[in-house]
């Protein structure tokens, strides 16, 4: 399966050239052989320079560096890595063994933490990152602008071949040319509607400076802070602990100039350096070592998730517990030990919602959707080592 999808990915691109080479310049053909509507001279030069602008956008969006974080890196604002532990938010990579930079998330394609990482592209076999983000957006708006031209120019001719349908064939286009003419209308105009809506949804993370990776995180904030409300504003968390679910605005958004500004190339910015984004989630706080007593006035669903969490810390001993089961083992355990009063710890197809990492947006999304590694989101980022933060604590003692 694998090797299937590895193989479909290395397609992607030579698909794309193919399709824009076959809009761009099978329709010129078409064009210029179409004595009824032959293409004009002026029609010639901006077909051709939409289509420069499209393969060169492109190409900078293929071969362009996603960027990675250097080996060196350490915060630098000793407060911001306390406030990140303190919030339960994770910033060092098991998978490279380096500090994670705030926005940055482990690819698992490209197998490095990727700089203000917004997916990783199929079509484009390369991340949608900090310095890819430019090269993307020209590479959505030219491809809009030409197809939307060549759309004006295709419906032309067709108008005019619909006009003259009751005329003795031989007086029209040939059936290979119109043949040609509906294969380039419906191609384009399918192309066209779909990069429209991208193009709209990318402009709109443009101006609210959000990545799709962050607005996945925003609407699970969202959903945590529904849930929440019928539980005092609490959600109950490993180990019996309360996790108080408090609502949190996205720090990122510094005002729709400044937005594009830096999301077309500038520095990233930030309104509350004390602000940890993503907000605590349940699933993401570590384990204690040792169990917990619940608390008093726990709900019935509550007290459940409880009884599931004594009874494994039971089997395995406390000392397991400073690392997490992965989510697919505690997945599998709780469809053999939940009883069927345990209402939505499965969802329809299957899959639980009890945990960050099972959930899904409205549109059925995961974050291993848009190319994030979920092992290293989720377990691989570990609390940071003790000499790593030793010798953290020294350097800005120097300081």
């Amino acid at each position: 399966m694998l090797c299937s999808s590895f193989s479909i990915s290395r397609l992607a691109i030579p698909a794309v050239c193919t399709l824009i080479a076959f809009l761009a310049y099978t329709s010129q053909y078409f064009f210029l052989h179409f004595a009824e509507a032959p293409l004009r001279e002026s029609e010639v030069w901006r077909i051709n320079l939409f289509a420069l602008c499209i393969w060169i956008c492109y190409y900078r969006s293929c071969t362009v560096d996603p960027g990675h974080i250097p080996k060196d890196w350490a915060p630098s604002d000793r407060e911001q890595l306390d406030a990140d532990q303190a919030s339960s938010r994770q910033r060092w990579c098991r998978r490279c063994d380096a500090f994670k930079p705030p926005r940055a998330h482990h690819c698992k394609t490209c197998r490095r933490c990727i700089p203000k990482m917004d997916h990783h592209c199929p079509w484009t076999s390369n991340c949608v990152s900090h310095f890819t983000f430019p090269h993307f957006v020209r590479f959505l708006f030219y491809a809009v602008m030409g197809m939307g031209y060549l759309e004006t120019l295709i419906v032309e001719r067709a108008a005019i071949v619909w006009a003259s349908r009751n005329l003795p064939s031989y007086l029209g286009p040939s059936v290979v040319q119109m043949a040609h003419l509906l294969v380039l209308l419906v191609l384009n105009s399918l192309t066209l509607f779909v990069l429209f809506i991208l193009l709209v949804q990318t402009l709109h993370s443009l101006g609210s400076n959000t990545t799709t990776i962050e607005s996945w995180e925003i609407e699970r904030h969202e959903t945590l802070l529904r849930r929440a409300r019928h539980f005092g504003g609490y959600l109950p968390g490993p180990g019996g602990v309360r996790v108080r679910i408090q609502k949190q605005e996205f720090p990122y958004d510094i005002g729709i100039w400044s937005n594009i500004r830096d999301g077309m190339g500038g520095s990233a910015n930030i309104i509350d350096p004390s602000l940890s984004w993503p907000p605590p989630d349940p699933d993401r706080i570590p384990v204690p070592a040792t169990n917990q007593q619940s608390h008093n006035g726990f709900t019935a669903a509550e007290a459940a998730f409880n009884r599931r969490q004594a009874g494994d810390l039971k089997r395995r001993g406390p000392g397991d517990f400073q690392r997490r089961k992965r989510f697919h083992t505690r997945l599998d355990q709780d469809r053999r030990e939940s009883d069927s009063s345990d209402e939505g710890s499965q969802t329809s197809n299957g899959d639980s919602d009890n945990g960050e990492e099972g959930w899904r947006n409205s549109e059925g999304e995961r974050l291993g959707d848009f190319g994030v590694d979920e092992d290293a989101e989720f377990y691989d980022e570990e609390d940071i080592p003790l000499a790593i933060l030793m010798q953290q604590r020294a350097w800005q003692q120097r300081k």
